[in-house]
């Protein structure tokens, strides 16, 4: 497992491209039968991937759960989102099983000892995008499917950002400890995800960003409002963004992408919006 350590808005003004992207992105996520975790100071979320493909992965492979969360095992006091970003597969969670086709949803709560991942098809692999936050209780662990999530039409094509936000573990569709999970869906001609852009003060977020062509890109915005800086985001990387950093980005084409988000609250409009002529 990678740890990440926090970073403050006054050191970041002065970060080369490089640093910007050891930091915060998360490159190669899905590799054949391994766990990929990187874990970030930042509100102690952990971003993970799992591609099962000859064999079964049970979540903690690779894993020192005492060393790194002071635990017997990974979800002992933490929750967990996940979506099949790949072919299908199956995820069996203390011995009940769910079968997850692309962009299915599992939300697996507090105190789950065994996670086992699966794919149906090794020439089509599943792939497991995943994050992680503490959690002090236990909820239901839910399965969700597209129809299951609500939906939230925003944007308009004059402005380039129509889109849908279908939100999966929120407080509308069902209780989680702290951990809020979507999937927004940007229209044909749209390219921004959210402008104007916005910080959350009181939540971080984690951006993964998917059905992008291989020779396409997203502009992931960072940074506070008055001091800017960018990444450029490949298809199926993911991005760590801090509370003081602006939530915005924008591709040379329309993509998906999951937000997840934990913090002091679940209000998924507790958020400081910036007029766009005020950002610099």
């Amino acid at each position: 497992m990678e740890i990440r350590y926090s970073v403050n808005q006054r050191d970041f003004k002065r970060y080369t491209t490089e640093e910007v992207r050891d930091e915060f992105l998360i490159e190669n996520l899905y590799v054949a039968d391994t766990v990929v975790a990187v874990y970030t100071h930042i509100d102690r979320m952990v971003t993970l991937g799992c591609m099962p493909v000859s064999e079964a992965v049970p979540l903690d492979k690779g894993i020192d759960c005492m060393g790194t969360f002071g635990t017997n095992f990974v979800l002992e006091r933490r929750e967990i989102g996940i979506f099949n970003l790949g072919g299908a597969g199956s995820i069996e969670a203390d011995g009940e099983t769910f079968n997850l086709d692309f962009q299915d949803c599992l939300y697996i709560t507090r105190g789950t000892k065994s996670v086992v991942f699966k794919s149906d098809d090794a020439a089509k692999p599943a792939k497991f995008y995943m994050v992680s936050a503490p959690a002090h209780k236990a909820c239901k662990t839910t399965f969700l499917k597209m129809q299951d999530a609500k939906k939230v039409p925003l944007g308009d094509t004059a402005t380039a950002n129509k889109r849908v936000i279908n939100q999966f573990i929120h407080p509308d569709v069902l209780e989680t400890c702290q951990l809020s999970m979507g999937l927004t869906q940007l229209e044909p001609g749209s390219v921004w995800n959210t402008m104007p852009a916005h910080t959350h003060e009181r939540r971080m977020e984690i951006y993964t960003y998917f059905n992008l062509p291989e020779d396409q890109s997203v502009f992931h915005m960072m940074g506070e409002g008055k001091q800017t800086r960018h990444i450029l985001v490949q298809n199926e990387q993911a991005v760590i963004s801090p509370s003081w950093s602006i939530h915005s980005g924008c591709g040379t084409t329309n993509y998906t992408f999951i937000w997840a988000m934990g913090g002091e609250n679940q209000t998924f409009n507790d958020m400081d919006v910036i007029p766009i002529n005020e950002l610099r």
